[in-house]
């Protein structure tokens, strides 16, 4: 029960920063979000900080879940990585992603939360640079889907319907030749 109101709690602040902005991204509003007391709040996240943590770790956590599950087979983890960032199919908004909104937290309120971000980037690449591929594709197709999933994010002329379908073949085609 306290891990799913953590998580409710977590997905609160996700909605508040995404459709109020980080302004707005306050220990009350998330708590009114959730439903829960300020009381309640506290119980699981002490400080707004403490808050922004939690939404890393949880970004983090679900990405290395996502990571783990794939195997061994050549290129996997490289697949899994593109799926995770973008997603094959045109449309997905970034901007109401947890994870996105766990960044930008970080980036707003609380920078130094983006430590265990870098750490886990760093695990992340070295698990791309034993994926049974050519390491510098595997490399060129994460820094393309980070590059990408940026993109949509900030919308930067992300590639949309045909051109997006296009774009993912391209880059699941690199992981398959290598």
């Amino acid at each position: 029960m306290a891990a799913d109101t953590a998580d409710q709690l977590l997905d609160a602040a996700s909605r508040v920063l995404l459709t109020r902005g980080a302004e707005q991204l306050t220990l009350a509003a998330v708590a009114a979000e959730a439903g829960v007391s300020k009381g309640g709040l506290f119980y699981h996240f002490a400080t707004k900080a403490a808050l922004v943590e939690g939404m890393v770790r949880r970004l983090i956590g679900q990405f290395d879940a996502a990571l783990a599950q794939v195997g061994d087979e050549p290129g996997a983890a490289t697949r899994a990585y593109l799926r995770n960032t973008v997603g094959p199919e045109p449309g997905a908004d970034p901007g109401t992603d947890p994870g996105t909104a766990a960044v930008l937290a970080a980036l707003v309120v609380d920078p130094d939360a983006l430590i265990p971000l870098r750490s886990a980037y760093q695990r992340w690449q070295q698990r791309l640079d034993h994926d049974g591929i050519d390491p510098a594709t595997a490399s060129a197709v994460r820094l393309a889907a980070d590059g990408w999933w940026l993109a949509r994010l900030l919308d930067l002329a992300p590639p949309d319907g045909d051109l997006h379908e296009r774009t993912w073949a391209l880059l699941s085609n690199l992981i398959e030749e290598h």
